[in-house]
């Protein structure tokens, strides 16, 4: 299988991620004696202006330090949280065709995209522990405002991944009608932490994890598809055979599975003038 990973997004927004967590804890411990030493000041010169400023500075500081808290959190989660999403895909895709390609974080709502004979899937994944559980396209966390409040601070509230996998399907389906038109793009949605615990009723998306030990997984799911990939071929094989003319050949067969290669040097065209852009 080939991987496509933009490295130097990654790497960059590493670091950002790195550079945010120090500053984040500057302006915090910062902001503590800034405001402890100005309080002082303030109590011993006794001046209501001096009070006025340092309550001010107050204000200041504190919504400054929850944000760049925030801001620096949710960048973690991302780009330095493990497992990394890349490489529990990588992971989870053991042994499927060489023909496969999968490509991370050129595309965004789409920060991953397989291309393999079972087809083209645009994948969001969620990194989130916990218990989760979805009908159609609502989902719903485990817990109550306790919880809720807990992951707003952990940055790692779970959203709504069937809306993020649609969007991220329609952004490929785009790119590649361009270029290939008729190739139809499946979102996926793939928890990469195994901790996750998920209770799916008809999904609107297919809910899979990454591990191979969890049920349903990611692998076991482009197997299924080539079991009926190859069903479907054995019926158009005795179909051609059943109408076969004496004295003429019979019909060629394709199967249903997807001419992989073409479609990934597609997708690659279509990535590069993205990329020039």
């Amino acid at each position: 299988m080939r991987i496509e990973t933009n490295a130097r997004l990654v790497s960059r927004n590493k670091r950002l991620a790195t550079v945010m967590f120090f500053v984040s804890m500057a302006v915090l411990i910062g902001g503590f004696f800034l405001i402890t030493a100005t309080q002082g000041v303030a109590a011993q010169a006794e001046d209501s202006g001096s009070f006025l400023a340092s309550s001010l500075l107050s204000t200041l500081v504190l919504p400054a330090s929850l944000i760049c808290t925030i801001f620096s959190v949710r960048l973690t989660n991302l780009w330095l949280r493990q497992p990394r999403p890349e490489e529990a895909i990588k992971e989870g895709l053991k042994g499927i065709s060489k023909k496969s390609t999968l490509y991370n974080y050129y595309h965004f709502p789409a920060r991953h995209v397989l291309i393999s004979p079972q087809g083209v899937f645009a994948i969001v994944t969620r990194f989130q522990e916990g218990k989760f559980s979805v009908e159609g396209d609502k989902w719903k966390t485990a817990g109550g405002a306790l919880t809720a409040v807990t992951r707003f601070f952990r940055q790692d509230h779970i959203a709504n991944p069937t809306h993020d996998a649609l969007r991220a399907a329609e952004h490929v389906q785009k790119l590649l009608d361009s270029k290939m038109p008729g190739i139809h793009v499946q979102p996926l949605i793939i928890f990469v932490d195994p901790r996750a615990q998920i209770e799916a009723v008809n999904p609107q998306v297919p809910v899979l994890y990454a591990d191979e030990r969890k049920e349903p997984n990611l692998r076991d799911y482009l197997r299924e598809i080539s079991d009926r990939q190859a069903k479907l071929t054995e019926e158009q094989v005795a179909n051609a055979k059943a109408k076969k003319k004496p004295g003429k050949p019979a019909e060629e067969v394709n199967g249903g599975a997807l001419d992989a290669e073409a479609v990934a040097e597609a997708f690659d065209d279509a990535t590069a003038e993205v990329l020039a852009k």
